[in-house]
């Protein structure tokens, strides 16, 4: 009877040994939910970016060497390389397409429309088919325009674009919109003819008048970065010697196969301009 007593009181004690050992590991080994849960949270910080490109050549890409779409996939990787977030980008760029021919697609492309509407950022490019629109429906009287001849055209203008905002403002009041300004790509061949360059100045300021109205919405001048080439002379190719011809200059940020629309050093800068604009607004704060 006393042996059978000793057993049972060396098997409770070691019960009681085992009952501690797991109290004491239980308290001082981290839960492994508790572990889970920080790697959830460190998860949740890394955000979708829904980016919508809208517009015409420029945001379609033309010039663009590698096809992938000018200034557009390179702002995207910007965003991804610095933030983190995982970019989502949709492109609706349109070669040719003026102010009318975008807010037409914006109300009649059902995958447009919905696009716009779950955006977080938006960029448009938009202006240049307008300028480019005026001066062919004057060709014949080219040397002769003048400031005036624009100022009817321009103001049409401004209410396409306040007709593009409202649009989206209706579906999507918070996303952020980027409009970059037009350029003129004729400088560097025709300097003295001052008189492209002072409508291209008042045709950007018609524009930035619009999205200087509107709520979270940035204009990104782009015509001193690309007008005169890469830093101005430094984009100036020289073809025979030191003296050239006007027509033997070209410029170094644009495509050599139309002198008119970026090339891909042209795209980067303005992709640039885009994302330091956004970057001021979302990560200097």
């Amino acid at each position: 009877m006393n042996k059978m007593k000793k057993i049972l009181l060396n098997f409770a004690g070691f019960l009681l040994a085992i009952l501690l050992i797991f109290i004491v590991l239980w308290v001082a080994i981290p839960k492994a939910k508790d572990q889970f849960t920080s790697d959830k949270t460190a998860m949740l910080k890394t955000q979708k970016i829904r980016y919508v490109a809208l517009g015409d050549s420029l945001t379609e890409g033309v010039g663009d060497a590698t096809a992938q779409g000018g200034f557009v996939p390179l702002f995207a990787k910007q965003i991804q390389n610095v933030s983190g977030d995982v970019v989502e980008s949709q492109n609706f760029g349109k070669a040719g397409d003026t102010s009318g021919q975008i807010y037409t697609r914006m109300t009649t492309k059902a995958d447009l429309k919905k696009a716009l509407k779950t955006a977080n950022v938006i960029t448009i490019t938009v202006g240049g088919n307008d300028v480019m629109h005026v001066l062919k429906d004057n060709f014949s009287r080219l040397s002769n325009l003048t400031e005036k001849d624009f100022k009817k055209p321009a103001l049409a203008y401004q209410k396409r674009c306040e007709k593009i905002f409202a649009d989206i403002r209706k579906v999507n009041p918070t996303a952020q919109i980027y409009v970059l300004g037009i350029y003129n790509p004729f400088y560097l061949n025709f300097p003295n003819i001052t008189m492209m360059q002072t409508i291209i100045d008042q045709w950007n300021d018609a524009t930035k008048h619009v999205v200087l109205a509107q709520k979270k919405a940035y204009f990104i001048p782009i015509n001193q970065l690309l007008y005169k080439g890469n830093e101005g002379q430094e984009a100036i190719e020289e073809v025979k010697g030191k003296t050239t011809s006007k027509s033997e200059v070209t410029n170094q940020l644009l495509y050599a196969g139309d002198h008119f629309h970026p090339n891909n050093k042209g795209y980067q800068i303005m992709a640039d301009a885009v994302f330091k604009a956004y970057e001021k607004e979302n990560h200097s704060k």
